[in-house]
């Protein structure tokens, strides 16, 4: 009904409008399937048990990348590890204890600051800081101290706009049946937001999982197959950094499609867990 009160200009301008956006929306589905389908195509069919098993050899000329999967997952253990705790409490405080509203606005801008740096940046200060002013040298722990503090304002952020969705009557409930601060923030405010929570911790992996750029300055390149504790202690590879070192270095492109392959399936499927816990948890407070 609405339509047949427009004008034939403004009917012409919405149904202009309406092809407009939908070309937008096929050119970005068109992209994302371009990508997916280059990067998978001429990457999986070089993918191997070997590859994935193995640590390169320089003396057989075999290449490997089971140092660099572990590399991965050592860095995102350690950097989540600390971001994990420091930004929920950082929003807790912020959001529940703080009083002063400048105090909490000047941080805020801080972390939305921090969000938009380049993350060379973070690698040149993560060099200069943890790996030479704090004796680290190049490693994996350096590395994952970098990924810290460019994750900690999206772990912070994130939480805190989970803590405001929880309705201020439940914790007026809950002060009104005798818990104090701490136990209503640890059994009323904290589960009710805890799929915020959760998203900001596989976002907050995906970013990880990723980075390249500051961790060439800090982790290094090594490919050397060490346990958790030697292997954050001494330099290392990451998949990214090694997809960098494959391509541009020795030019071995069979094997960065076959690592980016590996990348945009870990990306797809933290894609995918981020969609499933935001429906869970929608469906169980429905529920």
């Amino acid at each position: 009904m609405l339509s047949q009160k427009l004008s034939p200009r403004r009917r012409g301008y919405a149904a202009f409008m309406r092809i407009l956006m939908a070309m937008a929306a096929l050119s970005t589905a068109a992209l994302v399937a371009f990508l997916l389908a280059y990067v998978l195509g001429k990457g999986i069919p070089h993918l191997s048990w070997e590859l994935l098993s193995t640590k390169p050899s320089y003396l057989t000329e075999r290449i490997g990348i089971l140092p660099d999967i572990l590399n991965t997952l050592y860095i995102v253990a350690a950097a989540l590890g600390i971001t994990l705790p420091l930004g929920v409490g950082a929003a807790v405080y912020l959001t529940e204890y703080a009083e002063n509203k400048r105090l909490v606005s000047a941080i805020e801008l801080a972390a939305e600051t921090l969000s938009g740096i380049p993350s060379i940046i973070y690698g040149l200060v993560g060099m200069l800081f943890f790996c030479q002013f704090m004796s680290m040298k190049t490693s994996l722990l350096a590395g994952a101290l970098t990924l810290v503090i460019m994750n900690l304002p999206t772990m912070m952020r994130t939480t805190q706009e989970s803590l405001k969705t929880v309705p201020q009557s439940y914790r007026e409930g809950a002060f009104g049946l005798g818990a104090g601060k701490w136990r209503v923030i640890r059994t009323v405010v904290l589960p009710g937001c805890v799929d915020g929570i959760l998203t900001g911790c596989i976002l907050s992996v995906g970013r990880i999982i990723g980075e390249s750029a500051a961790l060439l300055f800090t982790a290094g390149f090594a490919h050397s197959l060490n346990g958790f504790l030697e292997g954050l202690n001494s330099a290392g590879a990451t998949l990214t950094v090694a997809l960098y070192v494959y391509a541009k270095e020795q030019g071995e492109f069979d094997v960065a499609f076959a690592i980016a392959a590996i990348l945009m399936l870990l990306a797809l499927a933290i894609d995918l867990a981020t969609a499933l816990v935001g429906r869970y948890f929608k469906h169980r407070r429905n529920t």
